[in-house]
């Protein structure tokens, strides 16, 4: 494999004549931060993904509305709570991993989502409170009452369909204990396992999962591997308690969908087709585009994240392979070759945030990728997210001079 720069990139993407860019959002086009309250996006991108409307929408694992949502982070990027809404300036795509679809003017809906399970959901952030704030009793005694409640607030964030508990601010209060830090990763995996026993005495056994960022991909019996912290990486920071269905590579399937349809007036894997529906399996995916999408109508793919993980198996037996873009860019990778298109992978440096992170600044990748990995990288962009953004807003502008009716 021979590695791009961004300036061969930015050519060949200026005049694809079919082209949609799949992006992540935290550490892509902003910085990681300990708390996602403090997260802030540039006008200048918000701006540039509008200039790309067509060909850009975005797949993430955190959620478009409520207040922590993106599109309040749009909204203080403009600088004004309404001009998205009637410009049609919120970022298109889907969130919570794939159940939350939103286009650029902020119409929501739910795919394949029930209303039991949105109840449910619903009760998800008080219980997580409840036991955070008596298992961390336990775990970090030194914690007096007022700071114990200030560190359960900062940890639950209370998302509609994918509440999640964050460990960043407990970790940054005890930065070089790995002991430590691996025993809230153990506290968090046995917290999370008591909502899924809770949902499942509810009658809701199988509407949810955990997903654990950054993982070491998958058990055999499809659960997501916590990454223990080592010295320098601090491996899992949070876990979500996610909808089953809602994986970022079926998630692909879905925005390819809705980008044929778009373009053509038909959706080859049908109208309803959501991640709730679809295969979870990885090569059934693939054989679903290869049955029911012909090659003329799959457009020219580029995959942008930043949370792809590879770590040698402690028992000596290859490697374990995770990260929560991993499995998008991997499809999104075989599509191409299953096609003959030029789909492209890129990878953005997001170790110079405020969470600790593998970087690539040395070239090595390592606790990235390894020499057997299938998943290879065609751009690589240590300069981190200010750099992405300087080429997206770049790429922009060039396509509204080179192709101004897409």
């Amino acid at each position: 494999m021979v590695r791009m720069d961004l300036a061969s990139l930015h050519q060949e993407l200026v005049v694809s004549s079919d082209l949609l860019i799949v992006q992540d959002l935290d550490g892509v086009c902003m910085p990681l931060v300990k708390d996602p309250l403090t997260r802030r996006l540039p006008a200048g991108y918000v701006h540039a993904a509008a200039g790309l409307r067509g060909c850009f929408c975005v797949l993430t694992n955190g959620e478009h509305e409520g207040h922590r949502g993106v599109n309040r982070l749009v909204e203080k990027a403009l600088g004004d709570s309404t001009l998205a809404r009637r410009q049609g300036l919120y970022l298109p795509g889907l969130a919570a991993g794939g159940v939350q679809y939103q286009d650029a003017f902020g119409q929501l809906t739910h795919p394949g989502v029930s209303e039991a399970e949105i109840n449910f959901l619903a009760s998800v952030p008080g219980r997580m409170k409840g036991l955070m704030t008596s298992m961390l009793q336990t775990s970090m005694p030194e914690l007096g009452e007022r700071e114990l409640a200030v560190e359960v607030e900062r940890a639950v964030l209370d998302t509609q369909v994918s509440p999640t508990i964050n460990l960043n601010s407990l970790f940054a209060r005890i930065p070089d204990d790995v002991a430590r830090q691996r025993h809230l990763q153990s506290m968090l995996e046995e917290l999370m396992q008591q909502l899924m026993a809770m949902a499942a005495s509810e009658g809701l056994h199988d509407s949810f999962f955990l997903h654990v960022a950054p993982n070491l991909g998958r058990d055999s019996r499809g659960c997501e591997l916590l990454k223990p912290s080592v010295a320098g990486d601090v491996g899992s920071t949070d876990i979500q308690f996610m909808l089953r269905g809602a994986i970022k590579e079926a998630g692909l399937l879905v925005l390819i969908n809705r980008h044929i349809a778009a373009r053509t007036g038909t959706a080859p894997l049908g109208d309803e087709f959501n991640v709730r529906t679809a295969p979870h399996d990885h090569d059934a995916l693939l054989a679903l585009c290869k049955q029911r999408i012909p090659r003329d109508q799959m457009p020219h793919l580029v995959g942008v994240g930043d949370t792809v993980t590879s770590t040698i198996n402690p028992s000596g037996d290859g490697w374990l392979r995770g990260g929560s873009d991993r499995g998008f860019l991997t499809l999104l990778q075989e599509l191409g070759r299953s096609y003959g298109l030029p789909n492209r992978v890129v990878l953005v440096d997001s170790s110079a945030g405020e969470v600790d992170r593998p970087s690539l600044m040395d070239g090595s990748l390592v606790g990235i990728s390894d020499p057997e990995d299938p998943l290879q990288f065609d751009v690589c962009i240590p300069g981190g997210p200010d750099a992405y953004v300087d080429w997206f807003t770049g790429l922009s502008k060039a396509r509204s001079v080179a192709q101004p009716a897409t």
